[in-house]
């Protein structure tokens, strides 16, 4: 375990420039709240994700990294789960019952991955082309997978096993609220949240915008924005204000030439973490 962090988390205005198949689960949106325009949620980014929604399963296409990236997160978080749920990893479906929430689900590739291992899974998404992506794929698929097109603030839900908040957290408008509602959504005797973003260093910019977005043309231009890339120690402290405690963290790097993914030592750019209630 990571020891507790002493530096003072950045103020909100320092961040914030920065179905078809349906599952067991009763998950469902609150209309009587903030509807589809909490704080969080970046109109320009619902835009940006909706106009890419038809190439999601496109492994060649934009969203290629995460398909690469999929075949490293997933296993990270079924390892995760099957610890703190005393699960076998090597059984067919390990994470059978368990109820997780993939927030920012985009198309569902790693909803339909979890859910292959016996999860029981909700995916949400702001951007409502995504949702109806994710519902077409998954009844295609046979799969069984509650997609609802909200933000979490108005999600209305029993806490979850675990929730997932991959690659999200670098595109909302308001980090502090937005935590807090993904915090909320975590069982509070042993659940889990996973995250994974970008962290606020020269060097990211160098690599994930620089490098990714205009040398490489990895990823089309603007998809991100240094400001709001979030450094390791911000994350801990807004969770530890809501309850969790990080576990772990671990960094992700990537061969440009082989654009093979995997897990190190260090977080200077991608990185992934998973808290827990606090001890």
């Amino acid at each position: 375990m990571r020891p507790a962090i002493r530096s003072r988390h950045p103020q909100p205005e320092q961040i914030n420039n920065l179905g078809a198949t349906v599952s067991t689960n009763t998950a469902q949106t609150d209309e009587s709240s903030t509807g589809m325009n909490p704080p969080s949620v970046d109109a320009a980014e619902v835009a940006r994700y909706n106009a890419l929604a038809a190439t999601w399963w496109n492994a060649s296409g934009p969203f290629w990294p995460l398909h690469k990236l999929n075949a490293l997160r997933a296993p990270f978080i079924v390892e995760h789960l099957c610890r703190q749920f005393d699960r076998d990893p090597d059984e067919p479906e390990p994470l059978r019952d368990l109820r997780l929430l993939d927030i920012g689900c985009g198309g569902g590739i790693l909803s339909e991955t979890l859910a292959r291992r016996g999860a029981d899974v909700t995916g949400i998404d702001v951007a409502e082309k995504n949702i109806g992506i994710a519902k077409t794929h998954a009844r295609e698929a046979g799969l069984r997978i509650n997609y609802i097109h909200t933000p979490v603030e108005t999600l209305k839900a029993e806490p979850f096993d675990a929730v997932l908040n991959m690659e999200v957290v670098e595109h909302v408008a308001d980090l502090p609220q937005f935590m807090t509602a993904c915090s909320a959504q975590v069982r509070k005797d042993r659940g889990l949240m996973f995250v994974a973003t970008i962290n606020r260093t020269l060097l990211s910019y160098l690599v994930a915008i620089v490098g990714a977005e205009y040398i490489l043309r990895w990823l089309p231009r603007g998809t991100h924005q240094w400001r709001r890339f979030v450094r390791p120690l911000e994350l801990e402290e807004l969770l530890t204000r809501d309850g969790l405690q990080v576990q772990q963290a671990v960094g992700v790097s990537v061969n440009p030439l082989t654009r093979r993914y995997s897990i190190i030592d260090k977080t200077p750019v991608n990185y992934m973490l998973v808290a827990g209630p606090l001890s």
